[in-house]
């Protein structure tokens, strides 16, 4: 092969890579008016406990290692997460304002969390948060992850999405 020609296969397969991650980039949806404090991270291995008290019960159970992150969030209003998933599943807690999600599957029903009220990711679903309210949104999230993963995976906006 000549050198030219190497030299010509070599920018078209550098022209299509440079592509492709701007065909990428150009179709997420990344946040805005979001900041973001880490509290913690911890890595566990395999996670194996039940526990039941009086008619409560929890049981939560992992094959390999996970790495558990816990965040404080704080999302001006106006603010959006942007569309995106979790590779685990997040406990997330509503500790000031008023948090309105909404699933891609269904994505022009706002599900609205206040104040000291929480929900579960259960991780793997598109989402997005935003704060429609007047005042900062303030979340405190525990998510639960494969050891090395990471954490948020943006996503492309849904298809009808409001």
């Amino acid at each position: 092969m000549t050198s030219f020609r190497k030299r010509a296969m070599t920018a078209v397969a550098g022209a299509i890579v440079i592509g492709t991650l701007l065909a990428v980039t150009a179709s997420a949806t990344p946040g805005s008016g979001v900041t973001t404090l880490t509290i913690g991270t911890g890595r566990f291995v395999d996670i194996d406990t039940k526990v039941k008290t009086g008619d409560w019960k929890a049981e939560l159970t992992t094959k390999g290692a996970s790495d558990l992150h816990v965040i404080q969030n704080t999302i001006i209003p106006g603010g959006t997460f942007g569309w995106h998933s979790h590779p685990g599943p997040s406990l997330v807690i509503v500790k000031a304002g008023t948090a309105t999600f909404y699933l891609a599957d269904d994505p022009c029903t706002p599900h609205v969390v206040h104040t000291g009220e929480g929900f579960v990711d259960q991780g793997g679903d598109v989402h997005v948060v935003r704060n429609e309210g007047t005042v900062d949104l303030v979340t405190v999230v525990a998510s639960l992850i494969p050891a090395d993963a990471v954490r948020r995976i943006d996503e492309p906006a849904p298809a009808g999405a409001c």
